[in-house]
């Protein structure tokens, strides 16, 4: 009988191990396989005032291979193309609020498209395009239907971004190199076109 109570540590032990472990490596490759994720609430609160960022807003091509925390993802693409009032207009205008905006989060976990309304990324591409996007842990590729009004809505949006990575200290260069990584591979809105890519990560 003391035999037996010295043993039930051990077998509980060995239980917990068992029990964990499988849960902890499932969550894990959860999280790796992705279809939709769903960011946390932008900070709006946070960054330098408006002035202080403008000083400051520059391109840098010079990024750490540390990736964008999900917060700091969060906020980029709220500031980019985000929902900023109750009846869903957008942090960057549109030609009578069109929205004829498609963001693209190219990261070494695939690519994602950004849904504005539901501030949400979904999974397009099972790809890693970081080293074809020249080694940025992140690059927002930025499409619109051709003409006048699609180039101006697009420079609106990564102006939002650019006066982010400056209130934040994130380094990012807007480039029309780099078009056409994706050109055959993502599928487009009908009309639309890859005009800019913008990279983003972290200075070194």
């Amino acid at each position: 009988m003391k035999k037996v109570s010295a043993l039930l540590p051990a077998v509980a032990v060995a239980a917990l191990l068992l029990f964990s472990f499988p849960f902890a490596g499932a969550a894990s490759a959860a999280a790796a396989d992705d279809a939709v994720i769903t960011l946390p609430p932008p900070d709006k609160s946070g960054g330098v005032p408006l002035m202080k960022a403008l000083s400051e807003r520059r391109s840098n091509r010079n990024f750490s291979e540390q990736a964008l925390s999900r917060q700091d993802l969060s906020n980029l693409l709220w500031a980019a193309f985000g929902v900023n009032r109750q009846d869903g207009r957008r942090t960057a205008p549109t030609a009578n609020n069109s929205q004829k905006v498609a963001v693209y989060a190219a990261m070494g976990t695939g690519v994602w498209q950004y849904d504005g309304a539901a501030h949400t990324l979904t999974k397009v591409l099972s790809r890693d395009t970081v080293k074809e996007f020249g080694g940025a842990p992140l690059t927002l590729v930025h499409a619109a239907p051709e003409g006048l009004h699609g180039a101006m809505h697009l420079g609106s949006v990564y102006q939002n971004v650019g006066l982010y990575c400056a209130s934040a200290g994130l380094a990012n260069v807007v480039k029309a190199t780099g078009v056409d990584v994706l050109k055959n591979d993502l599928k487009l809105p009908e009309g639309y076109k890859i005009l800019i890519i913008q990279s983003v990560g972290k200075p070194k």
